[in-house]
Protein backbone atom coordinates (compact mmCIF):
# COMPACT_ATOMS: atom_id res chain seq x y z
CA UNK A 1 0.00 0.00 0.00
CA UNK A 2 1.51 3.61 -0.67
CA UNK A 3 2.54 5.03 2.54
CA UNK A 4 0.17 8.44 1.50
CA UNK A 5 -2.75 6.12 1.78
CA UNK A 6 -2.51 5.77 5.63
CA UNK A 7 -0.88 8.83 6.25
CA UNK A 8 -3.16 10.28 9.56
CA UNK A 9 -1.66 13.97 8.43
CA UNK A 10 -4.86 16.16 6.52
CA UNK A 11 -2.03 18.01 4.40
CA UNK A 12 -1.14 14.87 3.02
CA UNK A 13 -0.78 14.82 -0.60
CA UNK A 14 -4.40 13.11 -2.66
CA UNK A 15 -3.42 10.25 -4.80
CA UNK A 16 -2.72 10.64 -8.47
CA UNK A 17 -5.75 8.78 -9.34
CA UNK A 18 -8.07 11.06 -7.47
CA UNK A 19 -10.90 12.23 -9.61
CA UNK A 20 -11.46 15.62 -10.30
CA UNK A 21 -14.08 17.73 -12.26
CA UNK A 22 -13.77 20.19 -15.05
CA UNK A 23 -17.37 21.88 -14.50
CA UNK A 24 -18.70 23.66 -18.21
CA UNK A 25 -21.40 25.63 -18.78
CA UNK A 26 -22.90 25.81 -22.29
CA UNK A 27 -25.63 27.74 -23.98
CA UNK A 28 -28.03 26.20 -26.47
CA UNK A 29 -25.30 27.07 -29.63
CA UNK A 30 -21.77 26.49 -30.92
CA UNK A 31 -19.20 24.06 -31.20
CA UNK A 32 -18.83 23.23 -27.20
CA UNK A 33 -22.44 22.46 -27.20
CA UNK A 34 -21.57 20.12 -29.99
CA UNK A 35 -18.47 18.99 -28.57
CA UNK A 36 -20.79 17.63 -25.83
CA UNK A 37 -22.70 15.88 -28.02
CA UNK A 38 -19.92 13.90 -29.32
CA UNK A 39 -18.13 13.51 -25.76
CA UNK A 40 -14.37 13.86 -27.34
CA UNK A 41 -13.46 16.02 -24.30
CA UNK A 42 -14.49 13.45 -21.81
CA UNK A 43 -12.10 10.96 -23.94
CA UNK A 44 -9.22 12.92 -24.16
CA UNK A 45 -9.18 13.75 -20.30
CA UNK A 46 -10.23 10.63 -18.60
CA UNK A 47 -7.02 9.33 -19.12
CA UNK A 48 -6.03 12.26 -16.69
CA UNK A 49 -8.08 11.26 -14.22
CA UNK A 50 -10.70 14.37 -15.42
CA UNK A 51 -14.63 13.98 -15.72
CA UNK A 52 -16.62 16.49 -17.07
CA UNK A 53 -19.67 18.14 -15.62
CA UNK A 54 -21.85 19.81 -18.09
CA UNK A 55 -24.31 22.79 -17.40
CA UNK A 56 -26.76 24.66 -19.56
CA UNK A 57 -27.55 28.12 -18.95
CA UNK A 58 -30.38 30.67 -21.05
CA UNK A 59 -27.71 33.05 -21.20
CA UNK A 60 -24.39 34.23 -21.25
CA UNK A 61 -24.62 36.38 -18.19
CA UNK A 62 -26.49 33.60 -15.90
CA UNK A 63 -22.85 31.74 -17.82
CA UNK A 64 -20.97 34.05 -16.15
CA UNK A 65 -22.67 34.31 -12.80
CA UNK A 66 -22.18 30.73 -12.23
CA UNK A 67 -18.34 31.09 -13.16
CA UNK A 68 -18.26 34.56 -10.97
CA UNK A 69 -19.79 32.23 -7.89
CA UNK A 70 -17.69 29.42 -8.67
CA UNK A 71 -20.31 26.64 -10.08
CA UNK A 72 -18.72 26.23 -13.09
CA UNK A 73 -14.86 26.78 -14.60
CA UNK A 74 -15.53 27.16 -18.35
CA UNK A 75 -17.64 28.54 -20.29
CA UNK A 76 -18.71 30.41 -23.79
CA UNK A 77 -20.57 33.84 -24.06
CA UNK A 78 -20.64 36.54 -26.87
CA UNK A 79 -19.01 39.63 -26.34
CA UNK A 80 -20.79 41.92 -24.04
CA UNK A 81 -21.42 39.08 -21.10
CA UNK A 82 -17.75 39.28 -20.02
CA UNK A 83 -17.74 43.04 -20.17
CA UNK A 84 -20.81 42.90 -17.42
CA UNK A 85 -19.25 40.21 -15.69
CA UNK A 86 -15.67 42.33 -14.97
CA UNK A 87 -17.76 45.28 -14.28
CA UNK A 88 -18.85 43.55 -11.07
CA UNK A 89 -16.32 41.83 -10.04
CA UNK A 90 -15.87 38.49 -11.70
CA UNK A 91 -12.50 37.76 -11.85
CA UNK A 92 -12.40 35.57 -15.40
CA UNK A 93 -9.62 35.43 -18.30
CA UNK A 94 -10.43 35.20 -21.70
CA UNK A 95 -9.21 31.78 -23.27
CA UNK A 96 -9.98 31.86 -27.06
CA UNK A 97 -12.10 33.10 -29.54
CA UNK A 98 -14.05 31.96 -32.83
CA UNK A 99 -14.52 34.22 -35.83
CA UNK A 100 -17.10 36.75 -35.68
CA UNK A 101 -21.07 35.77 -37.00
CA UNK A 102 -22.54 38.67 -37.66
CA UNK A 103 -25.86 36.96 -39.12
CA UNK A 104 -26.12 35.04 -35.88
CA UNK A 105 -27.82 37.62 -34.03
CA UNK A 106 -30.49 39.98 -35.16
CA UNK A 107 -33.22 42.25 -34.25
CA UNK A 108 -36.30 40.85 -35.57
CA UNK A 109 -40.78 41.72 -35.72
CA UNK A 110 -43.86 39.78 -36.20
CA UNK A 111 -44.14 38.90 -39.76
CA UNK A 112 -47.60 41.26 -39.70
CA UNK A 113 -45.44 44.24 -37.76
CA UNK A 114 -45.74 47.64 -39.58
CA UNK A 115 -42.33 47.79 -38.78
CA UNK A 116 -40.42 48.40 -42.36
CA UNK A 117 -37.21 50.01 -41.08
CA UNK A 118 -34.96 50.94 -37.63
CA UNK A 119 -36.30 54.40 -38.20
CA UNK A 120 -39.58 53.26 -37.31
CA UNK A 121 -38.44 51.88 -33.44
CA UNK A 122 -38.89 55.07 -31.98
CA UNK A 123 -40.84 55.16 -29.25
CA UNK A 124 -41.64 51.33 -29.69
CA UNK A 125 -40.93 48.19 -27.10
CA UNK A 126 -37.95 46.23 -27.69
CA UNK A 127 -37.18 43.16 -25.26
CA UNK A 128 -33.59 41.74 -25.20
CA UNK A 129 -31.54 39.63 -22.49
CA UNK A 130 -29.97 42.41 -20.46
CA UNK A 131 -25.86 42.50 -20.92
CA UNK A 132 -26.41 39.85 -23.83
CA UNK A 133 -24.38 39.93 -27.27
CA UNK A 134 -27.51 41.72 -28.60
CA UNK A 135 -27.23 44.12 -25.95
CA UNK A 136 -24.53 46.06 -27.73
CA UNK A 137 -25.84 44.89 -31.86
CA UNK A 138 -28.82 47.15 -30.66
CA UNK A 139 -26.91 50.09 -29.47
CA UNK A 140 -25.23 49.84 -32.86
CA UNK A 141 -28.39 49.77 -34.72
CA UNK A 142 -30.00 52.37 -33.38
CA UNK A 143 -26.56 54.77 -33.47
CA UNK A 144 -26.48 54.20 -37.46
CA UNK A 145 -29.82 55.08 -37.63
CA UNK A 146 -29.54 58.20 -35.35
CA UNK A 147 -31.30 57.09 -32.43
CA UNK A 148 -30.42 57.28 -28.96
CA UNK A 149 -31.14 54.87 -26.81
CA UNK A 150 -33.42 56.56 -25.06
CA UNK A 151 -35.62 56.84 -27.74
CA UNK A 152 -36.52 53.54 -27.75
CA UNK A 153 -38.82 51.67 -24.51
CA UNK A 154 -35.98 48.88 -23.96
CA UNK A 155 -37.37 45.52 -22.11
CA UNK A 156 -35.29 42.90 -20.04
CA UNK A 157 -36.30 39.42 -20.64
CA UNK A 158 -34.19 36.07 -21.08
CA UNK A 159 -35.07 34.42 -24.27
CA UNK A 160 -38.13 32.26 -23.36
CA UNK A 161 -39.64 35.00 -21.49
CA UNK A 162 -38.77 37.18 -24.09
CA UNK A 163 -40.07 35.04 -27.02
CA UNK A 164 -43.24 34.35 -24.99
CA UNK A 165 -43.99 38.86 -25.05
CA UNK A 166 -43.02 38.61 -28.73
CA UNK A 167 -45.73 36.14 -29.57
CA UNK A 168 -48.24 37.51 -27.51
CA UNK A 169 -47.63 40.90 -28.98
CA UNK A 170 -46.95 42.61 -25.71
CA UNK A 171 -43.36 44.14 -27.55
CA UNK A 172 -42.75 45.32 -30.89
CA UNK A 173 -39.34 43.83 -31.33
CA UNK A 174 -37.12 41.68 -29.86
CA UNK A 175 -33.00 41.33 -30.49
CA UNK A 176 -32.18 37.57 -30.27
CA UNK A 177 -29.41 34.97 -31.09
CA UNK A 178 -28.87 31.79 -32.77
CA UNK A 179 -30.74 29.17 -32.32
CA UNK A 180 -33.70 31.39 -31.11
CA UNK A 181 -33.12 33.58 -33.97
CA UNK A 182 -34.02 30.96 -36.70
CA UNK A 183 -36.25 29.36 -34.46
CA UNK A 184 -38.61 32.47 -34.30
CA UNK A 185 -37.85 32.62 -38.05
CA UNK A 186 -39.06 28.92 -39.04
CA UNK A 187 -41.84 28.54 -36.54
CA UNK A 188 -43.47 32.08 -36.25
CA UNK A 189 -42.33 33.98 -39.43
CA UNK A 190 -40.37 36.30 -37.34
CA UNK A 191 -38.91 39.02 -40.67
CA UNK A 192 -35.79 39.77 -39.99
CA UNK A 193 -35.58 43.88 -39.56
CA UNK A 194 -31.60 44.37 -39.17
CA UNK A 195 -28.84 41.60 -38.63
CA UNK A 196 -25.05 42.27 -37.17
CA UNK A 197 -23.69 42.08 -41.01
CA UNK A 198 -21.87 45.49 -41.02
CA UNK A 199 -22.91 46.92 -37.83
CA UNK A 200 -20.78 44.40 -35.25
CA UNK A 201 -18.18 41.39 -35.37
CA UNK A 202 -20.32 39.48 -32.68
CA UNK A 203 -17.58 37.21 -31.61
CA UNK A 204 -18.07 34.00 -29.48
CA UNK A 205 -15.78 33.91 -26.52
CA UNK A 206 -14.49 30.98 -24.18
CA UNK A 207 -13.44 32.07 -20.63
CA UNK A 208 -12.21 30.38 -17.41
CA UNK A 209 -12.30 31.39 -13.59
CA UNK A 210 -8.73 33.22 -13.33
CA UNK A 211 -7.93 30.19 -10.56
CA UNK A 212 -8.79 27.78 -12.44
CA UNK A 213 -7.16 28.39 -15.43
CA UNK A 214 -4.13 29.26 -13.33
CA UNK A 215 -4.22 25.94 -11.85
CA UNK A 216 -5.23 23.64 -15.01
CA UNK A 217 -3.56 25.20 -17.61
CA UNK A 218 -3.01 21.81 -19.72
CA UNK A 219 -6.70 21.25 -19.39
CA UNK A 220 -7.72 24.15 -20.98
CA UNK A 221 -5.56 23.86 -23.34
CA UNK A 222 -7.12 20.50 -24.23
CA UNK A 223 -10.19 21.97 -24.32
CA UNK A 224 -9.11 24.12 -27.05
CA UNK A 225 -7.32 21.85 -28.69
CA UNK A 226 -10.58 19.63 -28.89
CA UNK A 227 -12.69 23.10 -30.25
CA UNK A 228 -9.92 23.54 -32.53
CA UNK A 229 -10.78 19.85 -34.27
CA UNK A 230 -14.07 20.07 -33.38
CA UNK A 231 -14.03 23.56 -35.69
CA UNK A 232 -12.22 22.25 -38.28
CA UNK A 233 -14.64 19.62 -39.05
CA UNK A 234 -17.74 21.19 -38.26
CA UNK A 235 -17.11 23.66 -41.48
CA UNK A 236 -17.62 20.66 -43.72
CA UNK A 237 -20.66 18.94 -42.24
CA UNK A 238 -22.73 21.42 -41.35
CA UNK A 239 -25.77 18.53 -41.78
CA UNK A 240 -23.61 16.37 -39.66
CA UNK A 241 -23.58 19.38 -37.11
CA UNK A 242 -26.83 19.53 -37.07
CA UNK A 243 -28.04 16.45 -36.67
CA UNK A 244 -25.92 16.23 -33.53
CA UNK A 245 -27.18 19.58 -32.53
CA UNK A 246 -30.85 19.23 -32.89
CA UNK A 247 -31.56 16.51 -30.18
CA UNK A 248 -29.16 18.57 -28.11
CA UNK A 249 -31.03 22.12 -28.20
CA UNK A 250 -34.19 20.46 -28.73
CA UNK A 251 -35.43 21.92 -32.57
CA UNK A 252 -35.86 20.60 -35.69
CA UNK A 253 -33.22 19.55 -38.14
CA UNK A 254 -33.67 22.80 -40.29
CA UNK A 255 -34.11 25.20 -37.67
CA UNK A 256 -30.50 24.05 -36.51
CA UNK A 257 -29.13 23.94 -40.10
CA UNK A 258 -30.37 27.19 -40.07
CA UNK A 259 -28.16 28.29 -37.27
CA UNK A 260 -25.75 25.99 -37.67
CA UNK A 261 -24.78 27.59 -41.14
CA UNK A 262 -24.84 31.27 -39.19
CA UNK A 263 -22.29 29.86 -36.85
CA UNK A 264 -18.90 30.87 -37.74
CA UNK A 265 -16.43 27.76 -37.19
CA UNK A 266 -12.41 28.25 -36.67
CA UNK A 267 -11.11 28.67 -32.76
CA UNK A 268 -8.40 31.39 -32.13
CA UNK A 269 -6.30 32.54 -29.37
CA UNK A 270 -6.89 35.92 -27.86
CA UNK A 271 -5.19 38.61 -29.63
CA UNK A 272 -4.52 42.49 -28.59
CA UNK A 273 -6.08 43.72 -31.78
CA UNK A 274 -9.70 41.45 -30.43
CA UNK A 275 -8.96 42.73 -26.74
CA UNK A 276 -8.96 46.65 -28.31
CA UNK A 277 -12.59 45.49 -30.03
CA UNK A 278 -14.01 44.45 -26.68
CA UNK A 279 -12.23 47.64 -24.87
CA UNK A 280 -14.89 50.03 -27.48
CA UNK A 281 -17.54 48.26 -26.75
CA UNK A 282 -16.75 48.47 -23.26
CA UNK A 283 -15.97 52.10 -23.48
CA UNK A 284 -19.76 52.31 -25.12
CA UNK A 285 -21.44 50.28 -21.95
CA UNK A 286 -19.96 52.69 -19.69
CA UNK A 287 -21.05 55.91 -21.03
CA UNK A 288 -24.74 54.60 -21.48
CA UNK A 289 -24.09 53.94 -18.16
CA UNK A 290 -24.90 50.21 -18.55
CA UNK A 291 -22.19 49.17 -16.21
CA UNK A 292 -21.22 51.49 -13.18
CA UNK A 293 -17.45 51.70 -14.00
CA UNK A 294 -14.78 51.93 -16.75
CA UNK A 295 -13.08 48.66 -17.23
CA UNK A 296 -9.85 47.46 -18.37
CA UNK A 297 -9.99 44.47 -20.54
CA UNK A 298 -6.39 43.83 -20.19
CA UNK A 299 -7.20 42.38 -16.50
CA UNK A 300 -9.17 39.85 -17.81
CA UNK A 301 -6.43 38.73 -20.81
CA UNK A 302 -3.99 36.13 -20.34
CA UNK A 303 -0.58 37.31 -18.92
CA UNK A 304 1.13 36.69 -22.35
CA UNK A 305 -1.78 38.95 -24.49
CA UNK A 306 -1.75 41.38 -21.71
CA UNK A 307 2.31 41.68 -22.15
CA UNK A 308 1.64 42.04 -26.05
CA UNK A 309 -0.91 44.87 -25.80
CA UNK A 310 0.93 46.88 -23.11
Amino acid sequence: MPSHAQSPSPAAPAPTTAKSELRIGFQKYGTLTLLKAKGDLEKRLAPLGITVRWTEFPAGPQLLEGLNVGSIDFGTVGEAPPIFAQAAGADLVYVANQPPAPTAEALIVPKDSPLRSLADLKGKKVVLNKGSNVHYLLVKLLEKQGLKYSDIQVVYLPPADARAAFERGSVDAWVIWDPFLAAAERQIGARVLADGKGVVANHQFYLAARGYADKNPQVVQAIVDELAKLDRWSEGNLREVATLLSPQIGLDLATTELAAGRFAYGIKPITPAIAAEQQKIADVFHELKLIPKPIRISDALPKSVRTAAN
